[in-house]
């Protein structure tokens, strides 16, 4: 196994396991869809039943997808929104650094940034992709486009359609 196809195995597995998780908690977690759904509606996505279903489903079949290697530019796109509507719904004002669960942006931006460079890498030789003679059509310049402007223009989209944050009076201090 050449480096770039190890690399691109431990990548995928890694951030894939990492959204499996994540839609794993948001659906089935300790506050389970109704915790995820009060927690998404008190930071302004409406309706926020539906929106935590789509994310934990979306963090789910995007970490399935990233795992085995399949469509990997597509999930890795996935990855990328779901984390550009974490950073502005939850993180994007807490600074940088997460220092407690809620703050800071420095680990979704990460997490963007890996599924970016994994689709620019391509899914390596150890994926269904590849299995299925389509590595090397969905990565590179495409894959980046597919992961960082897919993601990037379905999450503003997603936040120009149902994010209403609450508003903040002009004379508060």
């Amino acid at each position: 196994m050449a480096a770039v196809d190890g690399a691109a195995l431990l990548l995928r597995a890694a951030l894939g396991i990492v959204m499996l998780a994540h839609g794993w908690n948001h659906l089935f977690g300790a506050g389970g869809l109704d915790g995820t759904a009060r927690w998404f509606g008190s930071m302004g996505l409406r309706p926020p039943r539906v929106h935590a279903a789509a994310s934990g489903a979306t963090e789910l079949v995007a970490g399935a997808g990233l795992v085995l290697g399949l469509l990997t530019s597509l999930h890795a796109g996935a990855v990328v929104g779901v984390m550009t509507v974490a950073l502005v719904t939850a993180h994007r004002g807490n600074g940088f650094f997460v220092f407690r669960p809620g703050q800071g942006w420095e680990y979704v931006a990460f997490l963007a940034v890996v599924a970016t460079g994994l689709a620019l890498i391509g899914p390596g030789a150890v994926s269904l992709d590849a299995a299925l003679g389509i590595d090397g059509r969905l990565d590179g310049g495409v894959g980046l486009l597919l992961s960082a402007g897919l993601g990037l223009l379905g999450g503003a989209a997603l936040l120009a359609l149902c994010w209403r944050p609450a508003r903040v009076p002009s004379n508060a201090t």
